[in-house]
């Protein structure tokens, strides 16, 4: 066999097992980023589990304030519905902002907010809380190395050949970005 045509053969099995390599490598990182997301989920089911407890603990209390536990219901419920990251997303932090609310009513009254019940649920839904965000962080780490790979030369060319798609971040509402007031 001449020498050319085993260079030939070598070179073609190089790049071959480069472009293997490389879709592999967005396999990986793809299926990461699912899982990540279903970390969020999980922590996301955790709370939306909490809750019911929390309002049917606060109703008992505070029964004239009605609307803000619809709120609440109504936010959690969004939730379910929502299919995209971005719905996603967004729901939580219709969510988020309706538990604020509700622990700002809990202010208002001293024998909920002295319930040992309240308390053990608030603290399970902070220590949740934590994890959602830390859950939250992962997954953003992981969606910027995939979208990192599948823009880089050459995995670029390859990544829009076989339908890999830059995937959203999971973003924190506008209103949480602003700063905390604090008064004296």
């Amino acid at each position: 066999m001449n020498i050319g045509v085993i260079i030939i053969i070598v070179v073609i099995a190089i790049i071959l097992l480069a472009i293997v390599g490389m879709y592999n490598n967005l396999v990986s990182l793809k299926m990461r980023v699912k899982n990540a997301w279903a970390q969020i989920d999980t922590q996301l089911k955790r709370r939306f589990d909490l809750i019911p407890n929390l309002v049917e603990t606060v109703k008992g209390y505070a029964a004239h304030e009605q609307g803000t536990l619809e709120k609440v219901v109504e936010a959690r419920n969004s939730y379910t519905t929502a299919t995209t990251v971005e719905d996603k997303a967004e729901a939580n932090n219709q969510l988020t902002q309706t538990l604020k609310s509700l622990f700002a009513l809990s202010e208002s009254y001293p024998d909920l907010k002295a319930n040992e019940n309240f308390m053990a649920l608030q603290t399970e839904l902070s220590g949740t809380e934590d994890k959602i965000a830390y859950s939250r962080q992962f997954y953003n780490d992981t969606v910027q190395m995939y979208n990192t790979a599948i823009m880089k030369f050459p995995t670029n060319i390859l990544a829009g050949m076989f339908g890999f798609k830059e995937e959203t971040f999971f973003q924190i509402a506008e209103s949480e970005k602003e700063a905390v007031k604090v008064q004296f």
